[in-house]
């Protein structure tokens, strides 16, 4: 089986690093190469690999809302995410979306090989780590419903949205990380997206942009 890949990642020395150690195995091929979310539903509509290995994190438009792109307009490529994040907030909105597969991205080439021939087997291609993640999750409580997210503007995630009103709040990044209890690293992310996603520059320019769109209330503001 050649398994013909897209590989998705905005940071150019992880994804030629990526392409690099994917040109080593055997039994794939990669096709293409995208640096976000946008460019890699588009390099799927043109080319119709077989697999995306998938990152999450990226402007324009996430790993996840991608992954739903390409699985609603493309059912034929399976996606596969290779990410740093295996928190729930990356998690279960991934496979909620579509994604067969999720890794991090200290995988080895011999796992994202498996992973892609399980996908293409039609079975699941998860990393030890995210299998565990699963089985404590169906121990201790159910997955999120799968519904679908209400529309923001500017395409914002609901953890966007809290991460901008927090801002709003003026929490700064160790206040947010822990009253969402994320890392700060993750934090950092959501903030770029954001930012990103808004066009605004700093933290300033996103507090105006809350207000001005109705999403925070200024201090002192009344609700009416």
């Amino acid at each position: 089986m050649n398994a013909r890949v897209v590989v998705a990642d905005d940071q150019s020395v992880v994804s030629e690093g990526i392409v690099m150690l994917l040109g080593l195995l055997p039994g794939v091929e990669v096709v293409g190469s995208a640096k976000d979310g946008e460019e890699a539903v588009a390099l799927v509509a043109e080319l119709a690999p077989d697999v995306v290995l998938m990152d999450l994190r990226m402007p324009r438009c996430d790993g996840a809302e991608a992954t739903r792109r390409i699985r609603r307009d493309h059912p034929g490529t399976q996606v596969v995410v290779l990410t740093t994040f295996a928190d729930d907030d990356s998690l279960f909105p991934a496979l909620q979306a579509g994604a067969r597969g999720y890794l991090t991205k200290d995988a080895g080439g011999e796992e994202i090989v498996r992973a892609i021939q399980a996908v293409l087997s039609g079975e699941a291609g998860l990393s030890p780590s995210v299998q565990r993640r699963l089985l404590e999750r169906v121990t201790t409580g159910p997955p999120p419903p799968l519904v679908p997210e209400p529309r923001l503007p500017d395409g914002l995630t609901p953890r966007e949205l809290e991460v901008l009103v927090l801002i709003a709040e003026g929490l700064s990044n160790p206040e947010i990380a822990r009253r969402l209890h994320i890392s700060q690293a993750t934090v950092k992310s959501h903030i770029n997206n954001l930012f990103a996603k808004t066009g605004v520059r700093d933290r300033a320019q996103a507090v105006r942009y809350a207000y001005v769109r109705g999403l925070a209330q200024p201090p002192g503001s009344t609700v009416t």
